[in-house]
């Protein structure tokens, strides 16, 4: 029984009736590997015969089928030979997942402490980085959004989304309130009416925003 050719799904056949070439490429992240370029001589002697066909023209017309036959047999034995070696040397590079039966790089893809490739068993550091740096990016954007609000807020209406507090009730009032709207209790004693911030008894002007007290 002829020996079978043990391979993966993971390749592309360069070959040409000139020679064979072969890549190999990981099933996760792409990373392909080339083989050399392997000149065939069953494919350069079905080119001479199959110059000479054209050159003798009618005398020698059978030439040409004889070309055929050496590419077909010698050649396709060739081919099989060439890609058995070639996968030999290849597979070196590659690990199949038995999870996933992926052929993915040992160089990047393999989780070598797990036994599997990384889409079965992530890189728990790796993720978690990328996971680090991705809140950290939606961050910048908040803090860039909020920017952008503050540029619209304009030096004559910075007061007007202010509220002041009743120190009794604690309801919320309004900016000019003087008398709390739901237990009567004075505001202005406590709050500043123009920024919200805290009293002291008796005080004539606010010592957050120097607003007049009582305006």
């Amino acid at each position: 029984m002829a020996d079978l050719i043990e391979f993966g799904g993971n390749y592309t056949d360069l070959s040409t009736d000139k020679g064979f070439q072969y890549e190999f490429h990981c099933q996760r992240c792409n990373t392909a590997f080339r083989t050399r370029f392997q000149t065939s001589a069953a494919g350069t002697a079905s080119s001479v015969l199959e110059a000479a066909s054209g050159f003798l023209g009618g005398i020698f017309s059978k030439v040409a089928d004889l070309g055929e036959s050496v590419r077909s047999s010698a050649w396709e034995k060739a081919h099989d030979d060439a890609f058995s070696k070639a996968w030999d040397e290849a597979k070196e590079n590659f690990y199949q997942c038995p999870n996933c039966t992926k052929w993915v790089c040992k160089k990047s893809c393999e989780n070598t402490k797990k036994g599997l490739c990384k889409d079965c068993a992530p890189d728990l550091g790796v993720t978690m980085a990328a996971a680090q740096s991705e809140k950290s990016v939606e961050e910048i954007y908040a803090h860039a959004a909020m920017a952008e609000e503050d540029k619209k807020l304009g030096a004559e209406n910075w007061r007007d989304g202010i509220r002041a507090t009743c120190p009794q009730c604690g309801a919320t009032q309004a900016t000019n309130a003087k008398f709390c709207a739901e237990c009567g209790a004075s505001v202005k004693a406590a709050h500043c009416t123009q920024c919200g911030g805290k009293l002291a008894p008796n005080a004539k002007f606010c010592p957050d925003c120097g607003g007049k007290v009582g305006e």
